[in-house]
């Protein structure tokens, strides 16, 4: 089933997104899913032609989606508009970008923006993640 807010997944591999992206973006993406895996084991990526989601038993969980750039991973959560938590992003020097599709927050990461603030990652993944499950 497909979301309302969500283009229709067509399903892709990872060495589509390698080139779309690059290799070290996608690595990115996999070190986001570490952090992901830290409060659900359970989850695995899902690549599609439009953007890399999550999966959980095979099933489609895409609280989270990535698309993986040549420079950086663009982090869309969906996540309630929140000016606390959008203000806490920006003090990080994190590149909050307009809401997305859906209203999803999105959010630029390189490397050293998760190295440097892996903690408010962490915190912002965990609730969208909360926020899915209720």
């Amino acid at each position: 089933l497909v979301e309302e807010d969500e283009e229709v997944a067509e399903v892709t591999d990872r060495a589509y997104w390698e080139k779309r992206g690059s290799g070290a973006t996608v690595a990115l993406v996999d070190d986001l899913l570490g952090i992901l895996r830290e409060f659900d084991p359970t989850l695995e990526l899902k690549y599609n032609k439009f953007y890399i989601g999550l999966a959980r038993n095979g099933q489609s969980d895409n609280y989270i989606l990535f698309r993986a750039k040549k420079q950086f991973v663009r982090m869309e959560l969906r996540l309630e508009r929140n000016q606390e938590l959008e203000d806490k992003i920006e003090e990080a020097g994190l590149d909050l970008m307009e809401l997305g599709h859906g209203g999803r927050l999105r959010i630029k990461l390189r490397r050293n923006d998760i190295t440097e603030n892996r903690e408010l990652v962490s915190e912002l993944m965990r609730a969208a993640y909360d926020g899915s499950k209720g």
